[in-house]
């Protein structure tokens, strides 16, 4: 079954500092036309950052679109600074936000956060053996964090009783849950 939309025209409808919305005019497999509002994202990635004695580090911060503080995993955009190369916009974000550069870094996985309306794509990352920073690189602007460290027990029971409810975070949570 073919399920490829072709795009016929595409507007740009706002072009801002982290998105770009666009209203797409597609004609369907089976020929009839469709719009879509499609919301474009440089990338982003996000950090399970565990310290030394295995807990992971957290940040509390308001989150506009919400309008609430969300319990979310150490994480940011892709930008000029970084030229495409995701490790280091993984060790520029913790330096940051957390404050720490990491001695091991792996990739545990990607994934578009909402394919239903945005192309943003994640890539999750582990950060073990770290260190605090010695330059510290200035916080986005507005960027106010509440940093706070917790065990596995207290982040599957975080996860529970709906207090964390980031998708991101949830993710890496269960990543570090199936690890032995």
């Amino acid at each position: 079954m073919d399920l490829e939309e072709h795009v016929e025209s595409t507007e740009v409808l706002y072009d801002g500092v982290i998105v770009k919305l666009e209203r797409q005019q597609v004609r369907l497999p089976n020929g009839d036309q469709a719009a879509r509002e499609i919301v474009r994202h440089s990338g982003a990635v996000g950090v399970l950052a565990l310290t030394a004695d295995n807990k992971m580090i957290l940040e509390r911060q308001w989150r506009a679109p919400i309008a609430a503080a969300t319990l979310e995993i150490p994480a940011g955009k892709l930008d000029s600074r970084d030229a495409d190369d995701v490790e280091h916009a993984v060790i520029r974000e913790l330096n940051e936000e957390i404050r720490y550069q990491p001695g091991q870094l792996k990739r545990i996985t990607g994934f578009y956060s909402s394919v239903g309306f945005s192309d943003e794509y994640m890539t999750l990352f582990l950060a073990t053996d770290l260190t605090p920073v010695t330059t510290k690189l200035p916080r986005d602007q507005g960027e106010n964090l509440e940093l706070l460290t917790v065990t596995k027990d207290q982040a599957q029971a975080m996860i529970a009783s709906g207090e964390i409810n980031d998708a991101k975070t949830i993710t890496a949570i269960y990543y570090w849950l199936l690890q032995k």
